[in-house]
């Protein structure tokens, strides 16, 4: 399958209500599975910080080799994740994260 062909999911961003953008589906999915494996469900929860480097163990090789692009994945999934109600925060310094379901 062509590049151009992939699957795409939706990534929505909680600080832009009403717009998306469509990106690469088994990036989208792995990030995903691996955010929600690491990230607590009652708050305070982690920083983005904790959360970045806790979700690089969760990532297939395949897909983040060396742990590339994980950054910019894991605060996207992070924003598309709140703006769909899976994830929330805890507005302390530094911002923590947690799981609502």
């Amino acid at each position: 399958m062509a590049n151009s062909e992939a699957a795409k999911a939706e990534l929505e961003n909680v600080n832009h209500p009403g717009t998306s953008r469509l990106v690469d589906a088994a990036m989208y999915e792995a990030m995903k599975r691996a955010l929600l494996a690491v990230l607590p469900r009652q708050a305070p929860g982690l920083t983005v910080a904790e959360l970045q480097h806790r979700v690089l163990a969760h990532l297939p090789e395949d897909l983040y080799p060396g742990g590339a692009k994980a950054g910019w994945w894991t605060k996207a999934l992070q924003l598309d994740l709140e703006a769909k109600g899976i994830v929330g925060r805890t507005k302390t310094t530094p911002l923590r994260l947690h799981r609502l379901r």
